[in-house]
């Protein structure tokens, strides 16, 4: 099994690919990169992310690092501590939506964003040559677990709480036993909410594939229309991505939560809207988003994939809202991470002030329909080749060549790219219905 190295950090099987030896070079070289100073670790709940946790503190350490332990916690709370705590830099064990074996780290700097393409390189460098710098490990290791109250109040704060409370909506979850299980349900306590709650236990890690696409939470879609409830949250194993169900058990799918949030912050919150009219995604999220944003005189500008590429464009442009539309949420006020608890919250706070039910909400959105297919890929060639393929396929449309190919037309989109976290190329297309975005995929596959 081949490790994973990307703009996303880097995953692979433990032990078989990320071996005790990669972990420890990868601490090393992290605080190598950081010449010392503070360090700030959070993990999801895998077995394997205690006993890397362990191998990490001793590469910090080994560098002169001061490590925070922050435990079990959501990756958006590690960039949270990061800047709290003024840390040189954060380090989350996760390997995100993919499933057990697998395991991860991903590296933050100190304003708790992830490294950018020209820092990882940098770093990365440090790890293949083995060149560390060694010094006296007399800084030790604090825990602090304060990290989870710190993000929960922050969220609170981007919200009319009063006018959620008042409403005492009924909200069915599925944390898949992550990191977000603990969070999560603390915060719909402090909103008033009557919780219906599933796979909330850390300690049995995960009941089903932890990515939350509607055919891995059908145990999530029964409870909202057992319970009645008004709306269901889903998260992924290191809680940084949101899925949404509504009140008649419909698994709106990952790119709605992104478009409804957009949406309420637009339509809603006008005074921000007019401040900050910019919102930032990548190539491969919805086309609602644009229409959204031109509807209500915003603009969409997109990036290529990869959380830190929408934060560090969010951040330079000073932009109201950004994500992917993978459920993913970046909310400046909150932090310049992906966030299910920001998401969460804006959403409730949508059905709040709207006084609509979550199915009216989604049935205003533009209407799209996307399709997602993946293919197993055994090298970088044969990702390219695929590319290539389409390239010529498609000769004489639009093409954008940021990543990958994106194929351009007035009614529809493709994009064709390697993927980031794992070892397999994405096809995407979206159109007004499915034969159409299907047609598409089914061009190059062919």
């Amino acid at each position: 099994m081949t490790l994973k190295i990307s703009i996303s950090g880097v995953r692979g099987y433990v032990p078989e690919s990320l071996t005790p030896e990669v972990c420890l070079d990868l601490a090393k070289a992290f605080g190598t990169y950081l010449r010392g100073g503070k360090v700030v670790i959070g993990t999801d709940p895998r077995a394997s992310s205690e006993f890397i946790k362990g191998i990490v503190f001793s590469g910090l350490l080994a560098t002169g690092c001061e490590v925070i332990d922050l435990g079990i916690c959501p990756t958006p709370t590690v960039g949270i501590m990061t800047r709290q705590l003024e840390a040189a830099g954060g380090i989350v064990i996760t390997a995100s939506h993919n499933p057990l074996p697998w395991n991860g780290l991903k590296f933050m700097r100190g304003d708790g964003i992830f490294l950018n393409e020209a820092q990882a390189k940098t770093f990365l460098q440090t790890y293949e040559s083995k060149a560390f710098r060694l010094r006296p490990a007399n800084k030790g290791v604090k825990a602090d677990r304060s990290g989870l109250k710190t993000h929960i109040a922050r969220v609170l704060q981007i919200v009319k709480t009063a006018a959620i409370r008042k409403k005492k909506f009924r909200v069915a979850v599925d944390a898949c036993n992550g990191a977000g299980s603990v969070a999560l349900v603390k915060l719909l306590e402090k909103l008033g909410c009557k919780i219906y709650a599933i796979n909330t236990r850390l300690d049995l890690p995960f009941p089903h594939n932890p990515e939350p696409t509607p055919e891995n939470i059908s145990a999530l879609r029964e409870l909202v229309k057992l319970k009645k409830a008004d709306i269901g949250f889903a998260m992924d194993s290191d809680a940084d991505r949101l899925a949404v169900v509504a009140e008649n058990g419909e698994a709106l799918g990952e790119e709605a939560t992104l478009a409804l949030v957009v949406k309420f912050l637009l339509e809603r919150q006008p005074a921000l809207a007019r401040r900050q009219n910019i919102v930032t995604v990548n190539l491969s999220t919805s086309r609602m988003i644009d229409d959204i944003c031109r509807d209500n005189g915003a603009l969409a500008v997109r990036t290529k994939v990869g959380e830190v590429h929408v934060a560090e464009t969010l951040k330079k442009l000073n932009g109201l809202v950004g994500g992917e539309g993978n459920g993913g949420v970046i909310y400046p006020p909150v932090g310049f991470n992906r966030d299910s608890l920001t998401a969460a919250a804006l959403l409730l706070n949508y059905l709040a002030v709207s006084g609509q039910k979550l199915t009216e909400l989604a049935a205003a959105l533009p209407p799209y329909v996307m399709v997602k297919s993946k293919l197993e890929c055994r090298s970088l060639d044969e990702a390219n080749d695929l590319v290539e393929k389409t390239k010529e396929i498609f000769r004489g449309e639009d093409l954008i060549l940021t990543e990958g190919v994106k194929v351009v037309f007035p009614d529809a989109w493709l994009h064709v790219r390697a993927s980031n976290t794992e070892p397999i190329i994405r096809l995407m297309a979206e159109a007004r219905d499915q034969t159409r975005a299907a047609a598409l995929i089914d061009r190059v596959t062919a």
